[in-house]
This record gives C-alpha cells, structure tokens and sequence, in this order.
C-alpha cells in the first residue's frame, strides 16, 4: 500500500512543477483562452454571422436563349432571348436586413454565456481543489502522525513496556488514514485531469491552498438587479423576441406578390420584336400558415423568457439564503479553530499516560471529522458566492 502510495506523488510531483497554476485567475485566463469549447462556439458563430448576411439580396439574374428551326424549311427560324431579374416585394429586403442585424447581435450574448458557463465550472473544480489540497495537508499530518506512534508502539513492545492492543489499534486507525489519503489524492488528480480536459488537453495543475478573496455581498435586491443586467441567457432569450417579432413582419412581406422584369427579344421570319418583360407572382399557396407559425414562435419566445426570469429569480434567493446560513456556520467553525488545540493536548495527554490508546484514537477522530466539515463548510461557501457572481466571469 506504501509503495503505491510512493508511486503516486512523485507523479503528482512531476505534474505540479511541469504545469502548476498559482491562482484561480490564472487557470481561468489560459483556460478562457485553450478550450477547444469556447473556440469551436467561437468558429461556429462566425459562420452564423455570414450565414446571417446572406440572403439579403436579389435573385440571380436569368437568362434565356431559344432557337428554333421551322419545319418544313419555308417555315422559318424563329429566336428567342429574353434577360429577366426576380424580386420580392421591396419591403422585403428592409425586413430581412433588420432581422439579420438582431441575429448578428444575438451572436454576442451566445458567446459569452457559453464562455460563462466553461469559467463558472472551472473555478468550481479550483475550489473544489482548494479544498481537497487543504485535507491532504491535514491528512498527512495526521498520518506522519499516526505512523509516529505506532513506531513508537513497536518500540515499547519489543523492549517488553507496551501491549499489542496499542500496536493493533495504531496500525488499524493507520489503514483507515491511508484509505482516505489514497482516496483524497485520487480526486486530486481527477479534478486535475477535467481542468487539463477545459484547458484544450494542455496539462494543468492547481495547488493553491488559499481561496480567492470574496467580495463583499450586497443585499438581494441589488444582487438580483445586477445578476439581471449582465445576465447573457436573459439578453439572449429577449433578443430572440426581438427576433422573433422581425421573422412577423418579415413573413407578412414576403406573403405579398413577387416581382419579374427585364428584356425580352424575338425574331421570326424576318420580323425582329423586343421590348421590356414584366412578371408578378401570385402569394397563393407558397407561404401559407408562414405568418402564423411565426406568430406561435413568438409566444413560446415569450413564455421561454418568462420561465427563465422565474428560474433565475427563485435560483439566486436560494443561492443567497444558502451562502447566509453557510456563512453562519463557518464563523463558528472560524472561531472555535481559531482558539482550539486539539492535537497538542491529546499527544501531550497521551504521552503522559493520562489517557488511553483507544481514547486518544477516538478524539483525534472526532477532531478530524469536526475539521473535514468545517473545510467543507468553507468550500461550500465560495462555491455559493462564486454561483452568485457568475456574470463577472
């Protein structure tokens, strides 16, 4: 089990000093810039910007060539040749530019709640980290620790002064120390592997023990107001409305006669005609049902947006009464860590005899668990604050 154990860090080690990421700015900034995420949504929106800009013009221009031999040959020839140009009815073109320019700007707030959501869940793993790299510190002193007075067990027990009962009890409160130090580094790496996974592959290692600095909290009702004006879903789900309403007008436009002119020249036995050629297409059948499928997308453009202010509203007033009874908690947790000298005293009482083996063993757990929920606590608090601040990322 030792030897695996040894296996391991000298890898983690090797990691850390190959790639190791100081703060969580610092993961979010090359990550921001090499996740293969973000570039694509990038690249792809681009495209859909160009996409967006076509269309907006006249149809091609048709040309038409006929030439035709009579039959029998007094008959004649006869040639046509005609140029012709389609349009849709001219507030059509006023419609389609106005709905490309809203899709145009509803790009923007697509790309950045995408890059959002990437930075949101990388520094949810960085603080998750923090976590993780505060228990192993606290996990290996516990278990150099506990190795300590076992060799100092064995000792007494080979010199005839100790008992086996103790040497036993060391070594099985040691194999439950490893467990979760084994276990603790393996998460360790995991959560090293999704940022190296968000960072485009590129290998990556957070050791930071100390979280960022929290700003402070203003009260609900700003947060909300705040959250709502750089909220890029809620701009997103707006411009689709907008959107929504110019696909109307845009359908109603195109539901009214189409028109065709041009040049129109003919020959025919001996006799030459041309003059301008004129065309109108009847909206009978092509759009039908268009403007009020258009009009149906408006309304669930509406209800989608109603029911994210919904979620949004009641999500934040959890998130805010979630990270005020955290903060409650954590104080005290603060407090009591702040003045308590659990370790010392135990070791000092063990070591005088004025405790037990199995006593002492029993208290170190329950510190050690009192610790773990105390750094869980802590975690748990700036994942909240961090959620609630999701639109400074």
């Amino acid at each position: 089990m030792k030897k695996s154990i040894y296996i391991i860090l000298p890898l983690l080690v090797f990691a850390v000093n190959a790639s190791a990421q100081s703060t969580v700015d610092s993961v979010l900034s090359v990550i921001a810039e090499n996740n293969k995420t973000i570039q694509a949504n990038s690249q792809y929106w681009e495209a859909k910007k160009l996409e967006f800009k076509t269309g907006l013009t006249p149809f091609n221009p048709k040309v038409d060539y006929d030439y035709m031999s009579g039959s029998p040959v007094g008959a004649g020839n006869q040639t046509d040749f005609a140029v012709t140009q389609s349009f849709d009815f001219p507030t059509a073109y006023n419609k389609k530019k106005q709905l490309s320019n809203e899709q145009i700007e509803q790009v923007e707030f697509q790309l950045i709640s995408t890059k959002q959501e990437i930075l949101l869940e990388a520094k949810l793993i960085c603080i998750e980290l923090v976590y993780r790299n505060k228990l192993h510190a606290e996990i290996t002193k516990r278990k150099e620790k506990t190795e300590k007075w076992l060799t100092d067990f064995q000792l007494r027990l080979d010199k005839g002064d100790g008992n086996i009962l103790d040497v036993n009890k060391a070594k099985l409160q040691l194999i439950e120390i490893n467990t979760s130090f084994q276990e603790n580094i393996s998460l360790l790496n995991q959560l090293n592997n999704k940022l190296t996974e968000l960072n485009g592959g590129n290998l990556i290692t957070f050791t930071d023990t100390n979280y960022s600095e929290l700003p402070e909290l203003p009260t609900l009702v700003v947060l909300e107001t705040t959250f709502e004006a750089n909220d890029p879903v809620r701009k997103y789900l707006e411009q689709q409305k907008v959107i929504g309403q110019k696909k109307v007008e845009l359908s109603k436009a195109m539901s009214l006669p189409k028109l065709e002119t041009g040049y129109h020249y003919q020959a025919l036995l001996g006799q030459r005609f041309n003059g301008i050629h004129f065309g109108i297409t009847l909206p009978l059948w092509e759009s039908k049902n268009q403007v009020k499928a258009n009009q149906a997308n408006l309304v669930f453009n509406d209800l989608s947006l109603l029911d994210h202010k919904n979620e949004y509203y009641f999500g934040i007033q959890q998130k805010y009464e979630k990270q005020y009874n955290l903060s409650i908690t954590l104080k005290e947790y603060q407090t009591l860590f702040a003045t308590l000298n659990s370790g010392q005293l135990l070791d000092k009482s063990l070591k005088l005899g004025h405790i037990s083996t199995i006593e002492y063993f029993m208290e170190m757990t329950f510190y050690f668990d009192a610790l773990k929920n105390y750094l869980r606590t802590e975690k748990e608090y700036h994942q909240t604050i961090t959620e609630l601040y999701k639109y400074h990322l």
